[in-house]
């Protein structure tokens, strides 16, 4: 009756996620546990192809020199998660594919990229460069995540692999377990480092805690609403300012500011302080940034000028997220 409820996959998924090596044990706290991991997989795949709705591959494919840094992070950390996965189900070690798989959705992806691009994909024109980057980094995740998820959970992934719009008739009618693994990775060259994007993703961690204490304290409602500074050590300071103003974007907020501080002891020279603030500045209608232009445009007296360029102008030009 519980596999009835929960589905197949759920039960393949649970015996990938078993070390074989040692005693099995299943009950139903731990196919429960087991689902609510599953859907992170199924609905990391469900988010990325719901954002690649008009997306055409013959027309709107970035080369990788042409992808933004953060789009060119996240292709190479799938590209290299692909290894590992390769050498695992070569070894018969499902276990460490189902960690290794599941860490990248909910983690990686869930809790870094994907919330950063959410921006890019509704606020910017439909065919921009920056957009387009995006959905170029996305549709190759989802070309290698679905062959990742075959072995595993194949009727999900049967489902995914149908449901690529991009697809011909003939594709369509092609069976996703006669696929070899994805190869068709774009050559890459950013100036950033995977070391780099790693220190970021720290500090938006941190920064994403102390937003939670205000969110508790009603100081703030969405993250959008607050501003933050950044007291750092001259290192991380370096790093942080290479991203600029899209500083914000990447923290989601408001406005987001660093500054250098003396280090008083060795100790205290790694790490940093965050100060969150409600922002002062009027609610933009459109993409919910709270800046201080907002209304600023005659015609558009409830939008932010970001909103009415990309709108009406030649839109916004993104750099690096």
């Amino acid at each position: 009756e519980v596999m009835k409820e929960l589905g197949a996959d759920v039960l393949r998924l649970w015996v990938a996620a078993t070390d074989y090596t040692a005693e099995m044990t299943v009950s139903k706290p731990i196919l429960k546990q087991v689902s609510d991991y599953y859907r992170r997989l199924r609905n990391t795949a469900r988010f990325l192809l719901a954002n690649l709705h008009d997306f055409d591959p013959q027309q709107h494919l970035l080369r990788g020199e042409q992808l933004l840094p953060l789009d060119q992070w996240i292709v190479l950390e799938a590209q290299q998660l692909q290894q590992q996965v390769e050498v695992a189900y070569d070894a018969f070690n499902f276990l460490t594919v189902y960690q290794q798989v599941h860490h990248f959705c909910a983690q990686t992806l869930g809790g870094f990229y994907l919330d950063i691009i959410k921006d890019r994909q509704y606020t910017l024109p439909a065919n921009s460069p920056a957009r387009r980057s995006a959905q170029t980094a996305m549709y190759h995740i989802v070309q290698a995540m679905v062959r990742w998820l075959a072995p595993i959970i194949s009727f999900t992934a049967d489902e995914i692999w149908q449901a690529q719009p991009w697809l011909s008739a003939q594709q369509r009618s092609e069976t996703l377990f006669a696929q070899t693994w994805y190869q068709q990775w774009p050559t890459l060259d950013s100036k950033f480092s995977s070391a780099f994007w790693l220190q970021v993703m720290a500090v938006k961690n941190a920064v994403n805690k102390e937003l939670e204490k205000a969110r508790a304290q009603q100081l703030i409602g969405s993250s959008l609403a607050a501003d933050v500074e950044i007291t750092a050590s001259k290192e991380l300071t370096d790093c942080l300012l290479q991203l600029k103003n899209e500083l914000r974007f990447v923290l989601m907020t408001a406005t987001a500011s660093v500054t250098e501080r003396l280090a008083v002891s060795p100790d205290d020279a790694e790490g940093f302080e965050i100060h969150i603030r409600a922002s002062s500045a009027e609610k933009c209608a459109r993409c919910w940034h709270h800046c201080v232009d907002v209304g600023t445009v005659a015609e558009h007296p409830s939008l932010c000028v970001r909103c009415v360029d990309n709108i009406v102008g030649a839109g916004e030009n993104r750099q690096f997220a």
